[in-house]
């Protein structure tokens, strides 16, 4: 089947000491795109490497599209200096998304003021750019779907890794935004049927939120991009659909939000220039 993980910190030191077995698993899984979510300036960066280090499709590993952005954990970093370099980056063909970005009150690693601003900033870089958006809503809604309400027009992106309330699904589909489901959905504690129903088939994404949330019957392992069929299997389920009908749509989706027909190399970069031979950025 053809599946696309819209959502994964590939990255993410996490997967340093076997990248490339994660990404060979993941082709034989049948995945052919692996969203590379950037979560800082740094990891951005990385992310770009990695996309260079694989620049199509093979028998080895899935094609990967790289992201930037600055999470909500990390807005108490976003300044000049940051707003700069990932204006720079975004700027880079090569980038397919703006993003990780959002607001995250459970954890409160930043100050509030930061993360909304940061978050207000980061959209409308996006709509700007014309490149989607990656959201990250927790325990914040009031405040993610006034955002996203007051963002520019233009906008266009994917509420990820769905756990919000109606408010803010409300205001994700109001904008036009798609709506990524993750290993969430297959724990027994998964309580939002109502949102898989309410996501109309041509917004519908799937994703691993790797190295985090995997799914059964992997839970309490690290996930990885390969377990993302066992998402889409359950999502299939839970919308009365075949898993090969699901993996088809929710790639198809991808494709066409993150532009990955048309997706252009890096300017200024070969192909591995910026990664050593496990594809990790030196």
């Amino acid at each position: 089947m053809p599946l696309i993980d819209s959502h994964c910190h590939l990255a993410d030191p996490a997967f340093d000491g076997d990248r490339l077995d994660v990404l060979a698993r993941a082709r034989g899984a049948g995945v052919e795109w692996i969203v590379c979510v950037a979560d800082t300036v740094a990891a951005s960066q990385r992310c770009l490497a990695l996309a260079d280090a694989h620049p199509a499709a093979s028998a080895a590993a899935p094609r990967v599209a790289p992201t930037a952005g600055l999470h909500p954990h990390h807005a108490s970093q976003f300044d000049a200096a940051a707003a700069a370099a990932l204006e720079r980056l975004f700027a880079d063909a090569g980038v397919a998304a703006v993003g990780e970005t959002g607001l995250d009150y459970h954890y409160d690693r930043s100050p509030r003021d930061a993360q909304r601003a940061a978050f207000a900033w980061h959209l409308a870089q996006a709509a700007g750019a014309g490149k989607p958006v990656i959201v990250h809503s927790r325990e914040a809604d009031d405040d993610t779907a006034r955002l996203l309400a007051e963002a520019p027009a233009g906008l266009t992106g994917v509420l990820h890794c769905f756990s919000a309330g109606r408010p803010v699904l409300e205001a994700a589909l109001a904008r036009g935004l798609m709506v990524s489901f993750s290993g969430m959905i297959t724990f027994r504690s998964w309580d939002q049927g109502w949102a898989v129903e309410a996501v109309p088939d041509e917004r519908l994404l799937v994703e691993t939120d790797a190295p985090y949330l995997a799914p059964v019957p992997h839970r309490g392992r690290r996930n990885e991009p390969a377990f993302v069929a066992a998402t889409a299997d359950r999502l299939a389920a839970l919308r009365g659909t075949t898993p090969r009908r699901l993996a088809e749509l929710t790639a198809d989706n991808a494709r066409r939000l993150f532009g990955l027909g048309s997706l252009g190399g890096s300017p200024g970069r070969g192909p591995g220039r910026g990664a050593d031979e496990t594809g990790a950025a030196r």
